[in-house]
């Protein structure tokens, strides 16, 4: 059974073709990302005409990657929320028309449960449930107990900032650029991970939520520290002390012109708190539900070396832990959405029809 997939939920234009919800046949990607570096993030409107533009080239590219045509495609699978409204609505859009025009079957996909399913692609091994997974995206973090497919039990989830997200704002902070996670990992391979005491959100011995709000501000806070120390970032200005520390931060981040081995050693320290922050809810998660088969880490953040690294140190010896076998499963991209609408569909063929607009929406339940 070969099924299209389809993700546009953010800046990513992915299309792909899955076989069997597993074998990854063609996962073509077109990332706006150099784009949104200008801006410092993702600009819903601008992210959503690159989506118009790309589509149809990036449809044709996994079609030619995958040797294969639209008529031979068995099932459509689609991101329908949360994300860009506006984004989304060009994969769903596009995905409705094709279900009609070709009488295909149509799924909907959450992009969480998308993400949860990335462990599946290209793995020849029976994966055994119980699983527990740890999500870690732009968006979004979950502690999630899954029991069998497309049956998830949410026992920890993000209060305010997801870790993601919080990588995104510490990069903009020290003029790294955007995307933040790969720019701030790159940075920490040069800095020490203890120059900065950072805060470690844990609310509690047994809770199982996360909060990164307040480790973004701790490192503003470092970088208004900094700028301080240094007042000849404005020499000779007759500013009040305030005024002066508010242009001198905003001088920072706009002309870079913090030192190299400051950027170094407070990515290197706010991405070890980031890890030991998931890491020690997830062992929290495991030691409340023992029998799990496996842990799995999901995400765009699973991409992170460091966090797969304190998180297989932690866990105890015989425990299967999976991440994604592809960086490029970890970020936002349609085979992991195929493989999704894969086993969704079997749960419950009956259910779902050909010719079908798929409406897009932002809730974040998944449940």
């Amino acid at each position: 059974m070969k099924i299209l997939g389809i993700e546009t939920s953010c800046d990513e234009t992915s299309c792909a073709i899955v076989e069997d919800g597993v074998r990854v046949l063609s996962n073509a990607i077109y990332s706006s990302a150099a784009m949104h570096n200008k801006t410092g993030g993702v600009v819903p409107e601008v992210a959503a005409r690159e989506h118009i533009l790309k589509i149809v080239p990036v449809l044709d590219d996994c079609f030619s990657k995958a040797n294969c045509t639209i008529d031979d495609i068995d099932l459509i699978a689609v991101t329908d929320g949360p994300g860009l409204l506006s984004s989304l609505i060009i994969g769903t859009q596009v995905a409705s028309t094709i279900s009609f025009l070709k009488n295909k079957k149509i799924v909907p996909v959450h992009h969480i449960i998308g993400h949860i399913y990335s462990n599946w692609l290209n793995v020849e091994e029976k994966i055994e449930f119980p699983v527990l997974i740890l999500t870690v995206s732009g968006g979004h973090n979950e502690l999630i107990l899954m029991t069998g497919h497309n049956e998830f039990k949410i026992i920890g989830e993000t209060l305010d900032d997801a870790a993601g997200e919080a990588f995104d704002k510490v990069a903009r902070i020290l003029g790294l650029g955007y995307p933040g996670g790969p720019l701030i990992s790159k940075a920490a391979l040069n800095g020490d991970s203890h120059a900065f005491k950072l805060p470690l959100a844990m609310m509690g011995k047994e809770n199982l939520n996360f909060s990164f709000s307040g480790l973004k501000t701790a490192c503003l806070n470092e970088v208004k520290k900094y700028v301080i120390c240094h007042p000849e970032f404005i020499s000779g200005s007759t500013m009040s002390k305030e005024q002066s520390q508010r242009e001198m931060l905003k001088q920072v981040q706009h002309d870079l012109t913090l030192s190299e081995q400051f950027k170094n050693d407070l990515s290197a320290s706010f991405q070890e708190t980031v890890c030991e922050t998931l890491s020690s809810k997830l062992m929290l998660a495991y030691k409340k539900y023992p029998n799990v088969k496996e842990v799995h880490l999901a995400g765009g953040v699973s991409a992170n070396k460091r966090l797969r690294e304190v998180i297989a140190g932690k866990l105890p010896a015989g425990v299967k832990f999976r991440n994604p076998l592809e960086f490029s499963f970890c970020t936002d991209n349609a085979a992991m959405i195929a493989c999704a609408g894969y086993f969704i569909y079997q749960k419950n063929p009956k259910k779902y029809k050909s010719r079908t607009n798929i409406v897009a929406h932002t809730r974040f339940e998944i449940l």
